[in-house]
């Protein structure tokens, strides 16, 4: 063998790389396509999660490979919106991470008391118990008749199961729990009304909730809020979508404004770290000071 022929592992690894870049060429024309018929972005988020997600679906609709499923969600409007559900799988519950909403119950809500209006955000709401959640401590403090919820997610389905507020009772148990350690204040139930394998909320708390379409990555800013709540979403997003949508934020928060992360979340690493100052690093609470 002389010096030039390659070697058989030289030759498989050659292969490998080859099909990773073709690959990656099948990812980039999908989401390229994706965003220039349908107006839905996702070029920013992080890859190796959304890799994961593209083969899930693809799998699902046994389609062999990336190109195969271009062609479907590029002429299927039904294979596109299925596919869009499985891109933004929602994980969400009522008071996730109980102590996070005992922090804003003794913290931030004293602050919030003594403003004439109150304007909270919640992007990317999922399925809308987060929302439920704040609604309900808002109540409960004697502060809902003064403040408007805009609940917001890309996912018309998640959008359309909170605005009719059903859940399985299933849930109810791990809710309950998470209720009281968040600084709940009367019996769970009281909220919901059990019928065969689902539970319903009580209209009132919806009563001053806005439920809206909003993509992160391509819309705008819509208003001023003193609060914004935008947990675990921006885990599958790349630096640069991160960025622009923690401008889209500072542009959207007030002066004093609060900005709640997720538990995985920073604002550290990010162009506007130095615009908030923490009110609780543990349970990233972040001030707008500048």
């Amino acid at each position: 063998m002389t010096s030039w022929e390659p070697t058989e592992a030289g030759a498989e690894s050659g292969r490998l790389a080859q099909d990773e870049e073709r690959e990656l060429i099948e990812i980039e024309l999908l989401l390229e396509g994706m965003h220039r018929l349908y107006g839905y972005d996702f070029r920013n988020y992080a890859l190796p999660s959304l890799r994961r997600r593209i083969w899930h679906y693809a799998h699902a609709e046994g389609a062999k490979t990336i190109s195969a499923l271009q062609e479907r969600v590029l002429h299927n409007r039904s294979a596109f919106e299925r596919f869009v559900q499985n891109l933004s799988i929602p994980v969400t519950e009522m008071f996730r991470d109980p102590s996070l909403f005992r922090t804003f119950r003794e913290q931030i809500i004293p602050v919030l008391r003594t403003y004439p209006y109150i304007r909270i955000w919640h992007a990317g709401c999922s399925t809308g118990e987060e929302v439920y959640s704040m609604a309900i401590m808002l109540h409960e403090e004697g502060l809902y008749d003064k403040a408007r919820i805009y609940a917001t997610d890309m996912n018309d389905r998640s959008l359309q199961q909170a605005k009719e507020g059903v859940y399985g009772i299933e849930k109810m148990k791990l809710y309950t729990t998470n209720y009281l350690e968040a600084g709940g204040t009367k019996a769970f139930s009281e909220y919901y009304t059990a019928k065969y394998n689902s539970v319903i909320f009580h209209p009132y708390l919806r009563k001053n909730i806005i439920f809206a379409e909003h993509n992160l990555a391509t819309d705008r800013s819509f208003n001023e809020f003193n609060v914004i709540f935008c947990r675990n979403v921006m885990i599958y997003f790349n630096d640069e979508l991160r960025n622009q949508v923690h401008g889209l934020f500072h542009e959207s928060l007030s002066h004093f404004g609060v900005l709640v992360l997720g538990s995985k979340e920073s604002i550290h690493f990010t162009e506007f770290s130095d615009a908030y100052e923490p009110l609780d690093r543990t349970e990233k609470i972040y001030r707008k000071i500048k």
